[in-house]
Formats: C-alpha cells, sequence, structure tokens
C-alpha cells in the first residue's frame, strides 16, 4: 500500500505444486516440534521459516502441516503479542522519531515519517478487525519507544 510506488516488487515466487515435496525427511509431528523449540529460543515466525529451509531442508510449512507457522504457534501459546510486520513498522517509525530529534529540519524524513504512521494506523484498524489486536489496542509513540526499547 505504498503511495510513492507505482509498479510491484520483485520477489521469489512460490512453488506450483500445493502438496509437500517428496524429499523433506521430517513428519508433520516433527517439524512441529521444531517450530516450538525455535520459538522457545526467541525466534519470531518469519526467522523459523528461514532456518527451516535454511537448516532443515524444509521449503515450505503450510504444504507439510496444512497451516502457517503463526498459527502453530498460536495452537502452543507461543504467538508474539503484536504480529511481526506491525511490530517492525513501529521499530522503523521508532528509529525515525530518534533520527527526526538530532535532525529537526529534514523535512523528507518528517514526511516519511507521517507515511510510515499512517501505514501503522491502517495496519492497526486490520489487525482489530481480524481480531489479531485487542480493540482498545492503540498506536502512541511514546509507548511504541517503551515496546521497542524493552524488547
Amino acid at each position: 500500500m505504498n503511495k510513492r510506488r507505482e509498479k510491484g516488487q520483485s520477489h521469489s515466487t512460490r512453488p506450483a505444486r500445493a502438496r509437500a515435496p517428496v524429499w523433506v525427511r521430517y513428519t508433520p509431528e516433527e517439524i512441529e516440534l521444531i517450530i516450538e523449540d525455535l520459538a522457545k529460543k526467541g525466534y519470531g515466525p518469519s526467522m523459523i521459516g528461514i532456518i527451516l529451509r535454511d537448516q532443515f531442508g524444509i521449503p515450505l510449512v503450510k504444504p507439510i502441516l496444512g497451516k502457517k507457522i503463526t498459527q502453530v504457534l498460536e495452537e502452543k501459546g507461543l504467538a508474539p503479542p503484536i504480529p511481526e510486520d506491525l511490530l517492525a513498522l513501529i521499530r522503523k517509525a521508532v528509529n525515525l522519531r530518534r533520527h527526526l530529534e538530532e535532525h529537526p529540519k529534514d523535512l523528507h524524513a518528517k514526511k516519511g515519517l507521517m507515511d510510515l504512521e499512517s501505514k501503522i494506523r491502517r495496519i492497526v484498524k486490520y489487525y482489530k478487525r481480524v481480531g489479531k489486536l485487542p480493540p482498545d489496542w492503540e498506536y502512541e509513540p511514546e509507548k511504541a519507544r517503551l515496546l521497542v526499547t524493552g524488547m
């Protein structure tokens, strides 16, 4: 939903086949245990996916388990309280505010912060609607700073 970019972003494509590859050596139960162990070590869902791909040779979890990594973490009670993409945007906004404290006349950064916080508010509205965030959750820059530095 970036207003500045007109064209799409280049990225890798998903496999065309929707079923699990035959060369994966792990059973679904083993994969769930690996996901649980990695989450207990403090890794987020995207990092767990990268570790599964690079170290265990598991390309995608959904065709094997029938559910995503975040769904497995929610079942085990290990899901992060704030969705990962929203937390990344909040970190970015905190760093941009820190930059603006040092350089208050950086007008391009001010505009970037306005766009970024607008994006945060849109995503918060979506997550409230689907129930991933409580209805009374609000984005406030000071609470965001404490949230990011506390982690």
